[in-house]
């Protein structure tokens, strides 16, 4: 670490986890040191009315908290057998 506090990435850390020169990393602290990640991109700031400009309401009934986690369910389960079987 220089005396600056600024830390030298491996060029083949950067390459493999494509990071480019001027790339907003996020410094995380852990128990065993620091996390780098990339920044999550800054999210437009919109107002309800705008939401739901672009968001309209589905058609048909309102579906209840069970049958959203059902649905949440039941996609999860086809995700895992599709894992499992390219594997």
């Amino acid at each position: 670490m220089s005396a600056k506090g600024q830390v030298v990435i491996p060029k083949a850390v950067r390459e493999r986890l494509q990071w480019q020169e001027g790339a907003d990393l996020e410094v995380i602290e852990t128990a065993s040191g620091v996390l780098l990640r990339p920044s999550a991109p800054k999210r437009e700031r919109i107002t309800i009315d705008e939401f739901r400009r672009r968001h309209p309401p589905q058609p048909g009934p309102a579906l209840t908290l069970e049958q959203m986690d059902e649905a949440v369910m039941r996609e999860a389960r086809r995700r895992y057998n599709e894992y499992k079987h390219e594997r």
